[in-house]
């Protein structure tokens, strides 16, 4: 009889670290539509384009979405719409706003609107056309 082969590093890993570094394509995905967000919204408003003025805006944000990914473990299914998707949106866009407002920024309903909308198309968009592509993906193999 012949010895099992040795496991792989990425293997003997924790199932944690292993649906961590899966998802992490998908964090840098919903990280940059966020900072894409903020710089639609700096440049709609004639802000000026600096790297500190636009990690200002993206800031309370990105500390949503780390909360929300944490809190809804999007690591495990980061493509998932509505176990995934569905509450990293909405979290961001709510923790977002009330960190935006607890750090001196407005949070006029206008912006609220726009805010809900456009990261609704961003986080869920990249979502629903990932799950479209692998379906059909799927049905031509």
């Amino acid at each position: 009889m012949t010895a099992p082969a040795p496991a792989s590093a990425a293997d003997t890993r924790p199932p944690f670290w292993r649906a961590a570094l899966g998802a992490l394509p998908a964090l840098l995905i919903d990280v940059a539509l966020v900072v894409l967000f903020a710089g639609l919204g700096r440049g709609s408003h004639a802000r000026e384009a600096s790297v500190l003025g636009l990690l200002e805006t993206a800031g309370p944000f990105l500390a949503a979405l780390a909360l929300s990914w944490v809190l809804c473990g999007a690591a495990r299914r980061p493509l998932a719409l509505l176990r995934t998707g569905l509450p990293v949106w909405l979290g961001t866009v709510a923790v977002g706003m009330l960190l935006r407002w607890a750090w001196g920024g407005g949070i006029a309903l206008a912006f609220v609107i726009v805010t809900l909308v456009t990261l609704g198309v961003f986080v869920m968009g990249w979502r629903a056309i990932a799950l479209l592509v692998a379906r059909l993906r799927r049905r031509g193999a």
